[in-house]
C-alpha cells in the first residue's frame, strides 16, 4: 500500500471495506433477522456491492495493480450469489407433450384502485393468460373485482378474506385437484394456500405465497432523507415477520413427502434468511433457467427479484421467462415450463 499514490491508497481503502460489507452480507442468509434486524436489511443491496466488486477489478486490472485480486477472489466466493441475481445464458429445451407450465403473478388486486392510469388491467391479465395457456396459474393479491372467469380452469381453489373489500390468493388448474388448504400466517394480511395437483399418476402439492409486505413506494423519488429511517425501521420489522412466516411454511412442507412446487411473491431478495429457509434443498427456476436480471417488481432504478417459483429436484426446469413488457401491476408475471426427470419415458 505504501507504493500507491494518494487518490489509490483511498481507493484501496474503500475497496477494503467494500469486501468486508460484501463478506458480511454472504453470511446474512444464514443470520435470522430477528436477531440481527439491523444487518438482515443489508441483503437489499448485496448485488449493488457484487458490482462494486467488479468496478474495483476493472479499475485495478486497467492499472495492473496486485490490489486486483482482493475483488476478484471475494466476488469468485460469492459467484452463487451473483447467479441469483444475473444469469448470462438461458435454456430453452424441446417441447415434448409431457411438459407443463406455472405461472405466477401478483396481480394487485386488478387495479381495483386504479393505481395505474389503465381501465383495461383485468382484461389485458385475463388476454395475457388466454395467450401463454399456463396449466397452472397462482395469483396473489387476487380480487374477484375482475368479474370474468378462466373457462379453460375446471379446477382451482380461491381464499378470500375481509369484510368489505375481499382479496386474497388463487390457484387455477387444468389438472384435477384433489386436496387443498392454506396457511394462516399470524398477524398479517397475507397468507398462504395450497393445492394437490394430479398429473398422470404423480401428485404435485402447488404453494401460492405470499409473504409480509415491505411497503416501500417503487418510486424512489419519494424517499427523501427524512423517511429513511423509518423506511429502514419498517424493513426490519418486516424481515422479523417474514422469518416466522418462512418458519411456519418450511414446518408445514416438511409434513407432505410428496412433490413441491412453490410460487409467489417473497417481498424479499433471494440474499435474505427467508428465501433460503423456504427453498431449502429445492431449485430457483430462474437460476436453472432464467436470463438477465430476472427484475419481477417495477422498481424505477433497481431490477427486483422478489416473486420466485421453486421446485423440487425431481423437476427439470426446462424454460423461465419474465413478461417485464407485461406492466399491468407493480409486480411481472413469471413462468416455467417444467417436467419429470425420472418420469419423461414413461410419460
Amino acid at each position: 500500500m505504501k507504493q500507491l499514490k494518494w487518490f489509490n491508497k483511498i481507493a484501496y481503502i474503500l475497496n477494503i471495506m467494500l469486501v468486508v460489507l460484501t463478506l458480511l452480507g454472504y453470511l446474512l442468509p444464514s443470520m435470522a433477522p430477528k436477531l440481527f434486524p439491523f444487518l438482515s436489511v443489508l441483503t437489499l443491496i448485496l448485488p449493488t456491492l457484487l458490482m462494486l466488486n467488479l468496478v474495483f477489478v476493472v479499475y485495478w486490472a486497467i492499472q495492473l495493480k496486485r490490489q486486483v485480486f482482493l475483488s476478484i477472489i471475494v466476488f469468485l466466493i460469492g459467484y452463487t450469489f451473483f447467479t441469483k441475481f444475473y444469469k448470462f445464458t438461458s435454456k430453452n429445451e424441446e417441447v415434448v407433450e409431457s411438459d407443463f407450465t406455472v405461472l405466477s403473478y401478483n396481480v394487485r388486486l386488478f387495479n381495483l384502485f386504479n393505481w395505474m392510469p389503465n381501465e383495461n388491467v383485468a382484461e389485458n391479465i385475463k388476454r395475457f393468460i388466454e395467450e401463454q395457456n399456463p396449466d397452472i396459474i397462482c395469483f396473489q393479491e387476487y380480487s374477484k373485482s375482475a368479474d370474468y372467469e378462466l373457462d379453460d380452469y375446471k379446477f382451482r381453489h380461491i381464499i378470500m378474506h375481509g369484510k368489505k373489500i375481499k382479496t386474497g390468493q388463487a390457484i387455477f388448474s387444468k389438472f384435477r385437484i384433489i386436496d387443498e388448504g392454506e396457511i394462516a400466517l399470524p398477524n398479517s394480511d397475507n397468507n398462504v394456500v395450497y393445492a394437490d395437483i394430479v398429473k398422470n399418476k404423480d401428485t404435485i402439492r402447488v404453494y401460492s405465497i405470499h409473504l409480509q409486505s415491505v411497503n416501500i413506494s417503487p418510486d424512489i423519488n419519494e424517499i427523501d432523507e427524512s423517511k429513511s429511517k423509518r423506511i429502514f425501521n419498517r424493513l426490519s420489522e418486516a424481515f422479523k415477520v417474514q422469518q416466522l412466516q418462512s418458519e411456519l411454511i418450511q414446518a408445514h412442507m416438511e409434513d407432505f413427502k410428496g412433490h413441491k412446487i412453490i410460487c409467489g411473491d417473497m417481498n424479499n431478495t433471494a440474499f435474505s434468511y427467508v428465501y433460503k429457509n423456504i427453498i431449502g434443498d429445492m431449485n430457483d427456476a430462474f437460476v436453472e433457467a432464467g436470463k438477465g436480471f430476472g427484475k419481477t417488481y417495477n422498481y424505477k432504478y433497481y431490477p427486483a427479484r422478489i416473486d420466485y417459483i421453486l421446485v423440487d429436484e425431481v423437476f427439470d426446469v426446462k424454460e423461465f421467462k419474465t413478461y417485464k413488457d407485461f406492466k399491468n401491476s407493480d409486480h411481472f408475471p413469471i413462468m416455467a415450463r417444467l417436467n419429470m426427470k425420472d418420469k419423461k419415458k414413461d410419460n
